[in-house]
């Protein structure tokens, strides 16, 4: 064999993952656009209540259409269509709730989430009433185009992504699957933003230590979340979470600095808004009480890390 085809076979075994990567990225069909993750937003002057699509944006009830049965996910998902002609789909069961507060939680921070509200009872064309039903906006402009990796995306390294990772332990989101990410890209706006859509394994526990986290994990159990325990130790510039879940990994090596950003930025929301985003997914004032004030509390760990 000689030099020149032992070469001539190198180059190709360079080249042929580099053409396949360049067609499944081509496949994707993922337009050209700025990533976006997170942008800077007046904490302050949010509306909690109804969220990043505001009250202009609310389903309109008074007539719904069935579309279809979506598929995928651990929750029961059905497409509709309002009476302003506006595609959703609603999600109803356990993840219905927490997926509403979380996303309002995300979007105060700074990052890009879905537009949702949480419907308490309303009645589905063939499925008839149903109790405590997240609608989630599907809006004809926007496209989405798959999920990205916690792993390999435009913002690894940076606070922003750290903050987002610090988010998902704050709300105790253990299903942190790259699945349920999303790139969205709004027609005509030249960006490319980078959300997480399914937030619905969110305020329970994250579950014990070992392989039994599986089934002592939980989801939308207020006094589960209020119970279970946020940070264990700061060591070496970098902050230990007690956190057990999927992609456990990602959330291991979080700079102490970026921990405290944001929790900073988050400590900017009154307990009014805390309060009023969790009223918004239907909490009682009880379950309402009891998450806002650990949320707080898991704030103030947050902004008080060391310097």
């Amino acid at each position: 064999m000689t030099r020149t085809f032992v070469a001539l076979i190198a180059l190709l075994l360079v080249l042929v993952p580099a053409v396949a990567a360049q067609d499944k990225t081509k496949k994707k069909g993922l337009p050209k656009g700025t990533p976006v993750l997170w942008r800077a937003r007046d904490v302050a002057r949010l509306d909690l209540a109804a969220g990043p699509g505001g009250a202009a944006m609310r389903p309109a009830l008074r007539r719904l259409t069935f579309v279809k049965e979506e598929k995928g996910g651990w929750s029961k998902k059905y497409r509709v269509r309002d009476a302003r002609g506006r595609e959703w789909v609603a999600k109803v069961g356990e993840e219905a709730q927490p997926e509403t507060a979380a996303s309002r939680l995300i979007w105060a921070a700074g990052y890009e989430t879905e537009i949702t509200y949480l419907v308490p009872r309303v009645n589905i064309p063939g499925k008839g009433w149903l109790t405590n039903v997240r609608f989630e906006a599907r809006p004809d402009n926007v496209k989405r185009h798959g999920e990205w990796s916690w792993a390999r995306n435009p913002f690894s390294g940076t606070r922003e992504l750290d903050g987002l990772k610090v988010l998902m332990v704050l709300i105790n989101n253990w299903d942190l699957k790259d699945v349920n990410n999303v790139i969205l890209h709004t027609k005509g706006s030249g960006e490319l933003r980078y959300a997480i859509s399914d937030l619905g394994a969110t305020f329970g526990k994250t579950g014990g230590l070992g392989p039994l986290w599986r089934i002592t994990r939980s989801r939308n159990k207020p006094e589960d979340y209020a119970d279970s325990k946020f940070i264990d130790k700061v060591k070496d510039g970098y902050v230990d979470f007690h956190f057990t879940g999927v992609n456990k990994g990602e959330v291991e090596k979080i700079k102490v600095e970026h921990a405290r950003w944001i929790g900073q930025r988050l400590s900017a929301l009154t307990d009014g808004q805390l309060a009023a985003l969790f009223r918004a997914a239907n909490y009682t004032p009880a379950e309402t009480r009891l998450l806002a004030r650990a949320v707080r509390g898991r704030i103030e760990e947050l902004s008080s890390l060391p310097q």
